[in-house]
């Protein structure tokens, strides 16, 4: 494939633009040739060597023989002749060999790409560059009706390939969904992993993820047209452990939970068809009652990390008590014998 410049497409570019691939990133080349961040993928992947040489866009070597002179006599019994005549056909069998093995190579290039994938977009770069295409709304918003379209996060169940496909993570009400499209049910979900989603976050606690990806656009492009909307990074927000309190869990809690009525009356819990599992929607009113680092500190205003430091010191090397022995005589009054707490001796 080449692009309209004129020049080709590298396979990555030519990997991501292909259709249910949106939500991958471009793994920098300099990335892929980081030996360290390949170790332990080898073992992975059938035809490792040849896939990542696909990824890379690295020619197969060829010999230098191959372009001899092909116009040789056909009844040319020399020496040379045979050894020349023996360097082309394994040539030939070589070149046959990779057309029968083309289809392997590249499934194996797209599983080896995936499981470097879910590495690259833990690293610096590679969540910086997830974060450009979350901006955008590259992975959707939460079908969920009481997220109010907070945008979502791609996420795997499992780091094993193979085992399931890709989820969308929802930082609002803190679950998972299938993809609405069906391209997207074809990704496997271990080129994403479990640890982005949480870790995407803690990276940047400022994000306000419950704003829509459309207003979040149309901000970017005209920052002054809803001046109301738009975060004002002098204001005081309220943190909890670093992050803000707004964005822990915002589709959660009262309000946000769906209660079924009939005729304006809720209905019970022990009814058929009452609201179930309804602790895993429930939010405490006051957020700062989930700071216990910061309650404990309000009734503990002397103790201080040094203190906490001394004391985990403390019962890391401390031993409990050893129980005391008890002894005993021989009915024939000899040597007394050492006799453990369940009255066994030894």
């Amino acid at each position: 494939m080449s692009t309209s410049s004129g020049t080709p497409e590298s396979w990555i570019s030519s990997f991501c633009s292909l259709l249910g691939h949106e939500y991958f990133a471009e793994i920098s080349e300099d990335f892929i040739e980081d030996d360290f961040n390949l170790t332990g993928l080898q073992g992975q992947v059938a035809m490792y060597k040849e896939a990542l040489e696909m990824i890379l866009d690295v020619e197969p070597e060829e010999d230098e023989d191959d372009e001899e002179d092909e116009e040789e006599e056909d009844g040319d019994d020399s020496v040379e002749g045979e050894e020349r005549a023996s360097r082309r056909g394994a040539a030939d069998r070589r070149h046959h060999r990779m057309a029968s093995d083309l289809s392997i190579i590249e499934s194996s290039a797209e599983m080896l790409y995936g499981l470097i994938h879910q590495r690259f977009i833990c690293s610096r770069v590679g969540i910086q560059q997830m974060s450009e295409k979350y901006e955008l709304s590259h992975f959707g918003v939460c079908p969920r009706t009481l997220c109010n379209g907070t945008r979502c996060l791609p996420v795997g169940i499992s780091d094993v390939p193979g085992e399931d496909t890709v989820k969308l993570f929802c930082p609002s009400c803190v679950d998972i969904y299938v993809p609405p499209n069906s391209r997207f049910q074809t990704v496997d979900g271990a080129f994403f992993g479990r640890t982005f989603g949480a870790l995407f976050l803690l990276t940047f606690p400022d994000y306000d993820i419950t704003k829509k990806g459309a207003e979040r656009i149309s901000n970017l492009e005209h920052p002054n047209a809803r001046g109301a909307t738009l975060n004002n990074d002098s204001e005081e927000k309220e943190k909890i452990n670093g992050m803000n309190a707004s964005n822990l869990a915002p589709g959660l809690g009262k309000g946000n939970t769906y209660e079924p009525k009939i005729y304006g009356f809720k209905v019970s819990e022990r009814a058929r068809s009452g609201p179930r599992m309804g602790w895993l929607r429930d939010k405490p009113a006051d957020i700062q009652e989930l700071n216990e680092a910061a309650a404990y500190h309000a009734e503990h205003p002397d103790f201080s990390d040094d203190d906490e430091a001394s004391m985990n010191g403390a019962a890391t090397n401390s031993r409990p008590p050893r129980p005391p022995r008890r002894t005993t005589r021989r009915a024939n009054g000899g040597s007394p014998m050492s006799v453990e707490a369940n009255g066994q001796g030894l």
